[in-house]
Protein backbone atom coordinates (compact mmCIF):
# COMPACT_ATOMS: atom_id res chain seq x y z
CA UNK A 1 0.00 0.00 0.00
CA UNK A 2 1.25 3.47 -0.91
CA UNK A 3 1.40 6.20 1.71
CA UNK A 4 -2.08 7.47 2.53
CA UNK A 5 -1.43 11.17 2.02
CA UNK A 6 -5.04 12.15 2.64
CA UNK A 7 -5.07 10.50 6.07
CA UNK A 8 -1.68 12.03 6.81
CA UNK A 9 -2.96 15.52 6.08
CA UNK A 10 -5.98 14.95 8.31
CA UNK A 11 -3.88 13.61 11.19
CA UNK A 12 -1.18 16.27 10.99
CA UNK A 13 -3.81 19.03 10.97
CA UNK A 14 -5.46 17.49 14.02
CA UNK A 15 -2.17 17.12 15.90
CA UNK A 16 -0.84 20.56 15.05
CA UNK A 17 -4.03 22.13 16.40
CA UNK A 18 -3.32 20.38 19.71
CA UNK A 19 0.45 20.99 19.72
CA UNK A 20 1.21 17.26 19.49
CA UNK A 21 4.26 15.92 17.63
CA UNK A 22 3.73 13.14 15.10
CA UNK A 23 6.39 10.45 14.83
CA UNK A 24 5.64 8.54 11.62
CA UNK A 25 6.54 4.91 12.34
CA UNK A 26 8.33 3.78 9.20
CA UNK A 27 9.79 0.44 10.31
CA UNK A 28 9.99 -2.10 7.45
CA UNK A 29 8.77 0.54 4.99
CA UNK A 30 10.90 1.42 1.96
CA UNK A 31 12.82 4.67 1.67
CA UNK A 32 10.50 5.91 -1.09
CA UNK A 33 7.52 5.78 1.29
CA UNK A 34 9.42 7.84 3.85
CA UNK A 35 10.44 10.30 1.13
CA UNK A 36 6.78 10.67 0.14
CA UNK A 37 5.91 11.90 3.65
CA UNK A 38 9.12 13.93 3.81
CA UNK A 39 7.96 15.77 0.69
CA UNK A 40 4.80 16.66 2.65
CA UNK A 41 7.10 18.26 5.29
CA UNK A 42 7.06 15.38 7.77
CA UNK A 43 10.43 15.29 9.53
CA UNK A 44 10.04 12.93 12.53
CA UNK A 45 10.26 9.22 11.70
CA UNK A 46 10.42 6.23 14.04
CA UNK A 47 12.34 2.99 13.51
CA UNK A 48 12.53 -0.21 15.57
CA UNK A 49 15.66 -1.88 14.23
CA UNK A 50 19.17 -0.48 14.49
CA UNK A 51 20.54 -1.69 11.16
CA UNK A 52 17.44 -0.61 9.26
CA UNK A 53 17.60 2.82 10.88
CA UNK A 54 21.30 3.22 10.05
CA UNK A 55 20.71 2.20 6.42
CA UNK A 56 17.80 4.61 5.96
CA UNK A 57 19.68 7.46 7.58
CA UNK A 58 22.38 6.99 4.93
CA UNK A 59 19.89 7.03 2.06
CA UNK A 60 17.52 9.80 3.08
CA UNK A 61 17.77 13.58 3.66
CA UNK A 62 19.98 14.61 6.57
CA UNK A 63 17.42 16.89 8.18
CA UNK A 64 15.15 13.96 9.09
CA UNK A 65 14.79 13.59 12.87
CA UNK A 66 15.19 9.87 13.50
CA UNK A 67 13.50 8.39 16.56
CA UNK A 68 14.53 4.95 17.80
CA UNK A 69 11.33 3.47 19.22
CA UNK A 70 12.19 -0.22 19.57
CA UNK A 71 13.78 -2.23 22.37
CA UNK A 72 17.41 -1.10 22.26
CA UNK A 73 20.27 -3.37 23.34
CA UNK A 74 23.23 -1.68 24.98
CA UNK A 75 25.70 -3.12 22.48
CA UNK A 76 23.81 -1.55 19.56
CA UNK A 77 23.75 2.04 20.87
CA UNK A 78 27.06 2.90 19.16
CA UNK A 79 25.56 2.42 15.71
CA UNK A 80 22.94 5.14 16.10
CA UNK A 81 24.67 7.42 18.61
CA UNK A 82 26.21 9.74 15.97
CA UNK A 83 22.87 10.85 14.52
CA UNK A 84 19.76 9.66 16.39
CA UNK A 85 17.40 12.50 17.37
CA UNK A 86 15.56 10.80 20.24
CA UNK A 87 15.73 7.34 21.84
CA UNK A 88 12.28 6.46 23.15
CA UNK A 89 12.59 3.18 25.00
CA UNK A 90 15.23 3.64 27.70
CA UNK A 91 14.17 0.97 30.16
CA UNK A 92 17.21 0.52 32.40
CA UNK A 93 19.99 2.50 34.05
CA UNK A 94 22.52 0.28 32.25
CA UNK A 95 21.16 1.36 28.86
CA UNK A 96 21.07 5.02 29.88
CA UNK A 97 24.70 4.86 30.99
CA UNK A 98 25.72 3.30 27.67
CA UNK A 99 23.89 6.05 25.79
CA UNK A 100 25.76 8.58 27.92
CA UNK A 101 29.06 6.85 27.12
CA UNK A 102 28.39 6.86 23.39
CA UNK A 103 27.23 10.46 23.51
CA UNK A 104 30.56 11.40 25.08
CA UNK A 105 32.44 9.51 22.37
CA UNK A 106 30.50 11.34 19.67
CA UNK A 107 30.78 14.73 21.39
CA UNK A 108 27.01 15.21 21.50
CA UNK A 109 24.17 15.05 24.00
CA UNK A 110 21.71 12.29 23.13
CA UNK A 111 18.09 12.96 24.02
CA UNK A 112 16.15 10.10 25.61
CA UNK A 113 12.73 9.16 26.94
CA UNK A 114 12.44 6.80 29.88
CA UNK A 115 10.06 3.94 29.14
CA UNK A 116 7.59 3.24 31.93
CA UNK A 117 5.89 -0.12 32.32
CA UNK A 118 2.17 0.68 32.30
CA UNK A 119 0.61 -2.31 30.51
CA UNK A 120 -0.74 -5.48 32.04
CA UNK A 121 1.39 -7.62 29.71
CA UNK A 122 4.64 -9.43 30.43
CA UNK A 123 5.87 -8.79 26.88
CA UNK A 124 6.22 -5.05 27.48
CA UNK A 125 9.39 -3.43 28.82
CA UNK A 126 9.87 -0.48 31.13
CA UNK A 127 10.78 0.98 34.50
CA UNK A 128 8.46 0.89 37.47
CA UNK A 129 7.87 3.95 39.64
CA UNK A 130 10.68 3.16 42.08
CA UNK A 131 13.18 2.49 39.29
CA UNK A 132 12.19 5.74 37.61
CA UNK A 133 12.93 7.72 40.76
CA UNK A 134 16.32 6.01 41.04
CA UNK A 135 17.30 6.68 37.42
CA UNK A 136 16.39 10.35 37.71
CA UNK A 137 18.94 10.84 40.51
CA UNK A 138 21.91 9.87 38.34
CA UNK A 139 23.98 12.71 36.92
CA UNK A 140 24.88 12.29 33.27
CA UNK A 141 26.89 14.52 30.95
CA UNK A 142 25.91 13.32 27.47
CA UNK A 143 22.46 11.75 27.83
CA UNK A 144 19.51 14.04 28.46
CA UNK A 145 16.18 12.76 29.80
CA UNK A 146 13.51 14.64 27.87
CA UNK A 147 10.45 12.90 29.25
CA UNK A 148 8.59 9.62 29.52
CA UNK A 149 7.01 7.15 27.15
CA UNK A 150 4.78 4.13 27.57
CA UNK A 151 2.80 1.56 25.64
CA UNK A 152 -0.70 0.62 26.75
CA UNK A 153 -2.04 -2.92 26.85
CA UNK A 154 -3.00 -4.49 23.53
CA UNK A 155 -6.71 -4.71 24.24
CA UNK A 156 -10.06 -3.60 22.88
CA UNK A 157 -10.98 -2.34 26.36
CA UNK A 158 -10.39 1.37 25.97
CA UNK A 159 -11.12 1.97 29.64
CA UNK A 160 -8.02 -0.06 30.45
CA UNK A 161 -5.98 1.89 27.90
CA UNK A 162 -7.23 5.21 29.25
CA UNK A 163 -6.41 4.20 32.82
CA UNK A 164 -2.85 3.24 31.85
CA UNK A 165 -2.29 6.51 30.00
CA UNK A 166 -3.73 8.43 32.94
CA UNK A 167 -1.28 6.71 35.29
CA UNK A 168 1.66 7.64 33.05
CA UNK A 169 0.51 11.26 32.87
CA UNK A 170 0.36 11.33 36.68
CA UNK A 171 3.96 10.11 36.87
CA UNK A 172 5.00 12.63 34.23
CA UNK A 173 3.42 15.50 36.14
CA UNK A 174 5.09 14.34 39.33
CA UNK A 175 8.56 14.61 37.81
CA UNK A 176 8.01 17.42 35.29
CA UNK A 177 9.56 19.99 37.60
CA UNK A 178 12.81 18.03 37.93
CA UNK A 179 14.85 20.16 35.55
CA UNK A 180 18.60 19.65 35.80
CA UNK A 181 21.54 19.53 33.38
CA UNK A 182 20.53 16.07 32.19
CA UNK A 183 16.80 16.07 32.93
CA UNK A 184 14.38 18.34 31.08
CA UNK A 185 11.14 16.33 31.01
CA UNK A 186 8.88 18.09 28.51
CA UNK A 187 7.83 15.17 26.29
CA UNK A 188 5.16 12.59 27.08
CA UNK A 189 5.15 10.03 24.29
CA UNK A 190 2.14 7.74 24.35
CA UNK A 191 -0.41 6.68 21.78
CA UNK A 192 -0.25 4.74 18.51
CA UNK A 193 -2.57 4.24 15.53
CA UNK A 194 -5.24 2.45 17.54
CA UNK A 195 -5.29 4.65 20.64
CA UNK A 196 -3.65 7.99 19.89
CA UNK A 197 -6.87 9.98 20.34
CA UNK A 198 -7.29 8.66 23.89
CA UNK A 199 -3.59 9.27 24.57
CA UNK A 200 -3.94 12.91 23.56
CA UNK A 201 -7.03 13.30 25.74
CA UNK A 202 -4.94 11.97 28.64
CA UNK A 203 -2.08 14.41 28.04
CA UNK A 204 0.24 12.96 25.39
CA UNK A 205 2.20 15.51 23.36
CA UNK A 206 3.91 12.99 21.07
CA UNK A 207 2.27 10.06 19.25
CA UNK A 208 3.75 7.24 17.20
CA UNK A 209 1.59 6.39 14.18
CA UNK A 210 2.46 3.85 11.51
CA UNK A 211 -0.31 1.70 10.02
CA UNK A 212 -2.73 4.59 9.48
CA UNK A 213 -0.11 6.27 7.31
CA UNK A 214 1.77 3.41 5.68
CA UNK A 215 -0.72 0.55 5.82
CA UNK A 216 -0.12 -2.71 7.65
CA UNK A 217 3.47 -3.63 8.43
CA UNK A 218 5.36 -5.87 6.05
CA UNK A 219 6.53 -9.20 7.53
Amino acid sequence: MAVNTEVYQEIIAELQSKNVTLVAVSKTKPAEDIKALYDLRQRDFGENYVQELADKAEQLPKDIRWHFIGHLQSNKVKYIAPFVHLIHGVDSLKLLEEINKQGLKNNRIIDCLLQIYIAKEETKFGLDEEELANVLTHRLTNARICGLMGMASFTENMNTVRSEFNYLKTLFDKHAGLITHNSQPATLSMGMSSDYKIAIEEGSNMVRIGSLLFGTRNP
